[in-house]
């Protein structure tokens, strides 16, 4: 297990940037085209390895360095999976301090709001389940993402215990897909039709559906369903509002909703509004959360 960054001691890490002075040629590109991947290296050492001569002298001090601390060599590199994320920590935002600064609340938030609603409640009456998926920005594709039949497989062991049919568990199942929403910022309003956007401060945010150019790859939840969701946070006196993702014809997005929908179960997305969305530093309120 390699952590580094938990322990304030720790050393960090950067991407260097071209200054400016000298980035007249990367100023001029689009912006989907200034940071190329192949450009993001981190830097993680300058200090040549103490004794020997070699065209390698840094990397042979920093293998050294983690060879002394976690035991593995270069090669071990092929089947690590190391993950570099912004080293500050979640942090409480204006002077009222109303909100929290963080990085990849999108979906940590969620994960951590459906989790807890789990551990939380009573023996139910009937089963509940959390299930945290991964790869959701990147399609959902894997074993361990949505597309994957683990989630229907696991209902269809439940449901052959009771000797039931697992179709038939899944089409009386009901979900609630955690996801969050873009929060309606007023620095870029043009990017929002305000009257059909979440907003912060105003409670979790029901996305009937997402998708781009209207209803284009998305899960539509029924008017039956969304009426039902809508009752139950009533009667909880959960405070709600309902939300798109921008307008209509602006961009888009969507969830892992479509993929739950196609096991025949009534799905909607709620979740928490977002400012600054898969910014290295995202914005939430804490009355939403």
């Amino acid at each position: 297990t390699v952590n580094i960054g938990e322990d304030k001691n720790d050393p960090q890490f950067c991407v260097t940037d071209l200054l400016p002075h000298l980035a007249k040629d990367q100023m001029e590109k689009p912006m989907r085209k200034i940071f190329t991947g192949e450009d993001l290296n981190i830097l993680i050492g300058s200090r040549p390895f103490k004794s020997g001569e070699t065209s390698d002298a840094v990397k042979l001090n920093i293998l050294h360095i983690l060879n002394e601390k976690y035991n593995i060599v270069e090669e071990d590199f092929i089947s690590a999976e190391l993950e570099a994320v912004p080293a500050f920590s979640a942090v409480d935002i204006g002077l009222d301090r109303s909100m929290v600064g963080a990085y990849g609340q999108d979906d940590r938030v969620c994960a951590y709001a459906a989790l807890m609603a789990t551990v939380d409640t009573n023996p139910p009456k009937k089963t509940c389940i959390t299930v945290l998926i991964d790869k959701e920005e990147i399609g959902s594709d894997g074993n361990t993402g949505m597309k994957s039949e683990f989630v229907k497989n696991f209902i269809e062991d439940l449901a052959e215990k009771e000797n039931l049919c697992a179709r038939h568990v899944l089409a009386k199942s009901k979900c609630l897909s955690a996801d969050v929403n873009a929060a309606f910022d007023p620095n870029y309003s043009s990017a929002y039709e305000k009257n059909n956007s979440s907003h912060i401060n105003h409670g979790a945010v029901i996305v009937k559906y997402t998708g781009s150019a209207g209803k284009s790859d998305t899960s539509d939840a029924s008017a039956e369903f969304m009426a039902s969701i809508r009752k139950l946070l009533n009667d909880h006196k959960i405070i709600w509002q309902i939300g798109e993702l921008g307008k209509v014809d602006g961009g888009g997005g969507g969830t892992i909703a479509k993929f739950i929908a196609n096991l025949n179960l009534d799905v909607v997305d709620l979740g928490v509004p977002v400012l600054s969305m898969h910014a290295p530093f995202e914005v939430i309120s804490k009355v939403d959360l």
